[in-house]
């Protein structure tokens, strides 16, 4: 066996890689079922493992784009041994030696004679390129390579914000990619040795006597080859039956009806809407798709909810940020139109459903991403009206950071309840937030500075202080880890890769090596 595996290294190092690509489509395709219905099933079995361990979950985005990457390397490796394979055949096809080879390139592919074909390529004129259009192998090798480039090219950061709807048809090119990796072995270009000949002329005996196949007196004769079975139709099978699976269960909840209770018009243009559904249940944090059929039948779009699970209905907030949320917006500003129809799926689980099992949360929304931030802090302001006892979170940090000051007026109003709730309980160092204005000029400044002895801000109307630019985030973690020396700090992100990037420095920097003292641990929101 050892013998083997040193002689055949390569085969099996790409076996290996190759099954554990399937893993990994299996695995990534039941995250996203498992995304369908809240992280329901997994999140209660990794409830009682360790917080570490439960946090991989919300990294199902990150783990695909892992397999897509591992897709396009396997794909390139496929490819290249392909053109080496048919820089192979071409050769042998045109050779005149009377090589082992030519001699396999000249095996019959006339069906009455066995069809035992060993060489795609079936006669000195034929081309490389006829093979790969002509043959089902190559026909579906072209159309995955085109649809793979097309939905890795259309993927990037800068489309999937500027030309949604660029990403989100070119990604569904997957189903043309899928249906083609089906069918891709069904040709048999991939040919072995009938069994039969195999016991009439075995490879290693008669390999060296080849000149002598046609004597009567050989015991070898010309081997005999068939097509071998496709076999990739096993590895896609799962998780194309848990997509289906999801599909239907999406489309069933996004068929219920939907009504919309109210509809209100921020500034800086953002929507709110407050919708009920029957059988409608949410978390905290948690976001649903949205989709307008008068706008677009097939485009979804991801929204955070922003009410609490206590309320008797769910908001979301739609800021402008393209044409389907502005078309969306434009639809609910016409005044004598009927209100257009929306469909809703969901809610789908996030990182901010663990912010209640800390006991310190530090909560950093920027621009719109303060959205599932509002529905923490509305949930909060109703446990304090209930008196609700279970609550394990003890002190919260807010940090909310806006270009624009007609920004803060969305959620204004909440955070003055919650200020006055929380002078009426006695509980004022429960919430610390912050407001921070990045977008300003002098006369801003100016004004703010001669009204600053005002008991409220002049920007906000709240009694916290707008600050000017952008926290210091090494100043803020060393004071949470000072107050906090033997707690387990939550800190949740909704904003951009630069801003993470800084908070996971900053909860690895100030996490102390002892785990009976502080330790930060850091949640980012994916969509």
């Amino acid at each position: 066996m050892g013998n083997w595996v040193g002689n055949h290294w390569f085969s099996v190092l790409f076996l290996v890689v190759w099954l554990g690509l399937n893993v990994f489509l299996f695995v990534d395709a039941f995250l996203k079922y498992e995304k369908a219905d809240k992280y329901y099933y997994t999140r209660k079995i990794l409830g009682f493992c360790s917080r570490t361990l439960r946090k991989q979950l919300d990294h199902n985005l990150t783990f695909h784009k892992l397999v897509a990457y591992m897709i396009c390397l396997h794909t390139a490796i496929h490819i290249i041994a392909h053109l080496f394979n048919f820089d192979c055949y071409s050769r042998s096809r045109q050779a005149t030696d009377g090589s082992l080879a030519s001699i396999l390139s000249s095996l019959s592919h006339d069906e009455k004679k066995g069809d035992s074909w060993l060489n795609p390529i079936q006669s000195r004129n034929t081309t490389v390129e006829y093979v790969t259009f002509t043959s089902i192998a190559g026909l579906t090798g072209v159309i995955m390579t085109i649809a793979l480039i097309l939905m890795v090219t259309s993927a990037t950061e800068f489309i999937q914000r500027s030309y949604f709807e660029v990403f989100w048809y070119t990604h569904h090119l997957f189903i043309f990619y899928i249906l083609g990796l089906g069918i891709h072995g069904v040709g048999g270009i991939v040919r072995g040795q009938t069994e039969k000949s195999m016991n009439e002329s075995h490879p290693r005996k008669c390999a060296e006597s080849f000149e002598m196949w046609d004597d009567r007196d050989s015991h070898c004769r010309r081997p005999k080859f068939e097509g071998q079975p496709p076999e990739s139709w096993k590895w896609i099978l799962a998780p194309v039956i848990l997509y289906i699976c999801e599909r239907i269960l999406r489309f069933y909840r996004s068929q219920q009806k939907v009504v919309i209770t109210k509809v209100v018009m921020h500034p800086s243009k953002v929507l709110e809407l407050q919708m009920n559904k029957r059988g409608f249940s949410m978390e905290v944090g948690q976001y649903i798709f949205v989709n307008c059929p008068s706008i677009s039948l097939l485009e979804w779009h991801p929204f955070t909810l922003t009410s609490a699970p206590e309320e008797d209905f769910f908001s979301i907030h739609i800021r402008a940020a393209g044409d389907w949320t502005e078309n969306l917006i434009r639809a609910f500003e016409q005044q004598y139109s009927p209100i257009p129809r929306i469909e809703v799926d969901g809610p789908f689980g996030t990182a901010s459903e663990d912010v209640f099992q800390y006991e310190v949360a530090v909560l950093v929304g920027a621009g719109i991403g303060v959205t599932p931030f509002a529905s923490i802090l509305k949930s909060i302001w109703y446990k304090f009206q209930c008196a609700d006892h279970n609550l394990k979170t003890k002190k919260i940090y807010f940090y909310w950071i806006c270009r624009e000051t007609g920004a803060f007026s969305w959620f204004n109003n909440l955070l003055t309840s919650l200020e006055q709730e929380m002078e009426e309980l006695g509980k004022v160092g429960f919430l610390n937030y912050r407001l921070f204005l990045t977008g300003w000029d002098s006369n801003i400044v100016g004004h703010a500075a001669l009204n600053f002895d005002k008991a409220t801000d002049i920007v906000t109307g709240l009694k916290q202080k707008t600050s000017f630019g952008r926290p210091m985030w090494d100043n803020e973690f060393s004071t949470i880890a000072t107050s906090h020396p033997k707690s387990v700090v939550g800190v949740f992100l909704c904003g951009p890769r630069t801003l993470a990037k800084s908070l996971r420095k900053c909860c690895h920097r100030y996490s102390s090596l002892d785990p009976r003292k502080v330790q930060f641990y850091f949640n980012k929101e994916n969509f």
